[in-house]
């Protein structure tokens, strides 16, 4: 997978949303291994913009290391200052998933109540409904009963 390429202005962008960033992967003196890439791999999918620092004192090492990285986890390299790496790469796209045990939330109701004489208007209220209340015909919230609970467990 080749890396991102990404505009100067983008650039610039990503590396001052950096800036606060404190590393979550170090690669050690022996490179990129599998678990290296795995832990990379898996704070972009989190955070998109990561932050990497390389033990290594080696400077042309550690720029072929940010490519390296960029290459194999299809990501844009970002900075690359002393000892630490950036790399970002946009988030996926996260599944909604739909509970089915899941209660109606609140609700916000129009009431009309039209004067007894009919020569006014009508006053419109707005009321928020929620999950366990009901609106009656005559515009009355109603809410759900408490539990009746025996003495006996309240007493323990």
């Amino acid at each position: 997978m080749p890396a991102l390429q990404l505009s100067p202005a983008q650039r610039k962008s990503h590396r001052a949303d950096a800036h606060h960033l404190d590393p979550v992967v170090m690669i050690g003196s022996d490179g990129l291994t599998p678990a290296v890439l795995k832990e990379t791999n898996t704070a972009l999918n989190a955070h998109g913009l990561i932050k990497l620092r390389v033990l290594s004192d080696d400077r042309e090492g550690r720029e072929q290391l940010l490519a390296d990285l960029a290459e194999r986890l299809d990501a844009a390299p970002i900075q690359h200052i002393g000892k630490l790496l950036v790399l970002w790469r946009p988030l996926p796209p996260k599944e909604k998933v739909e509970r089915e045990d899941r209660k109606p939330g609140p609700k916000v109701v129009k009431i009309l109540k039209f004067s007894k004489s009919g020569n006014h208007r009508a006053q419109v209220k707005k009321l928020t409904v929620l999950g366990n209340q009901r609106l009656t015909a005559g515009g009355i919230v109603k809410r759900a009963k408490k539990r009746v609970t025996g003495s006996k467990k309240a007493g323990s």
